[in-house]
């Protein structure tokens, strides 16, 4: 279907007929040059069907131009857009404890962190229809990715993550506050944050319990992940040796959390777990649909004003190109 988007633009479409009803401008009588002769010449009758040609075309220039300034546009069939029913924020943990190289992938030892980066982001890929955000704390909290359909930038800025970005110390209730903050605006019942973290509060100026009271106030319910826990790898000349369980791991403060805003706790001691945790949420959180349609739409402008230009361009040549023929024979 073609619609116009400024149809009242049409209404200078008789402009030009205003010409014609205006008083002619007439000129001051002065010196000029008779012909005798020139009712005799034969040009006169050609001139004015020329000058009717001329006429009919700038008329057809000027309405092309006049219809291409109404915006013309073609508007498709309605299709459908999936939407999710969530709007889900990640905030993680990137304080000094998540260097602990406790998590073994691909048969070696790695830190919390990268644990945790390699199994969410294959969990941030399979919520493709979810608004996903990103907050990222440690000493302070910081919201990396607002809210957003593009799952590719969160993995990307999840993956580009680093110990230490945000300070060394966790600051757990702040991180539960600055997602609260950009949470409460959303639609009620949509609320959801997830939380990776070992769970030892540090730093911060909200106390987390004092946190996890304001999210529940605000309908935010918050999934508790508890990284670490396991065996703590020491690294010597000989390779990497697990001696000794973690003993900065907190699940009672993470579980509390998790009770006070209605959502679950979630215990990840390995990279089995961690896995398993993800696979839970995405039952927990299932990519809710919405029927949503949206019609695409092609500006078609170009055509009449090309058609206009050309046009112009052919009457500018034919009153040049002419003269001269005529001057010639």
């Amino acid at each position: 279907m073609i619609t116009l988007d400024w149809p009242w633009v049409l209404l200078a479409l008789p402009l030009p007929l205003l010409a014609r009803w205006l008083p002619p401008v007439r000129a001051q009588i002065g010196a000029a040059l008779r012909l005798p002769f020139y009712a005799q010449l034969p040009v006169t009758g050609e001139r004015s069907r020329f000058s009717w040609w001329r006429l009919l075309v700038a008329l057809v220039a000027w309405a092309l131009l006049v219809l291409g300034a109404a915006r013309p546009q073609w508007i498709g069939e309605p299709i459908g857009l999936p939407v999710a029913g969530r709007d889900l924020m990640l905030a993680l943990d990137i304080s000094g404890s998540m260097e602990q190289e406790d998590y073994e992938l691909n048969g070696r030892a790695v830190s919390r962190l990268a644990a945790v980066q390699a199994v969410a982001t294959r969990f941030v890929k399979r919520r493709d229809q979810d608004r996903l955000g990103l907050i990222l704390f440690g000493s302070q909290a910081y919201l990396q990715t607002p809210l957003t359909f593009d799952g590719a930038t969160v993995a990307t800025m999840l993956n580009e993550a680093v110990i230490g970005l945000a300070g060394r110390e966790t600051a757990i209730g702040d991180a539960i506050a600055v997602a609260v903050k950009r949470l409460r605006e959303q639609p009620e019942g949509q609320r959801v944050l997830v939380l990776l973290t070992d769970g030892q509060n540090t730093a911060g100026a909200l106390d987390p319990i004092a946190a996890a009271k304001l999210a529940a106030q605000s309908g935010v319910r918050v999934y508790t992940i508890g990284i670490g826990g396991g065996e703590v790898g020491i690294r010597t000349p000989f390779g990497m040796r697990l001696l000794r369980q973690g003993n900065d791991f907190d699940p009672t403060t993470l579980k509390q959390i998790a009770e006070t805003t209605g959502g679950r706790f979630f215990a990840a001691t390995n990279l089995e777990q961690l896995e398993a945790v993800y696979a839970e949420l995405d039952q927990l959180e299932p990519n809710e649909r919405d029927q949503r349609t949206f019609r695409p739409q092609r500006s078609l402008f170009v055509w009449p004003a090309s058609a206009a230009l050309l046009l112009t361009v052919g009457l500018a040549l034919g009153s040049v190109v002419r003269p001269v023929v005529r001057l010639r024979t």
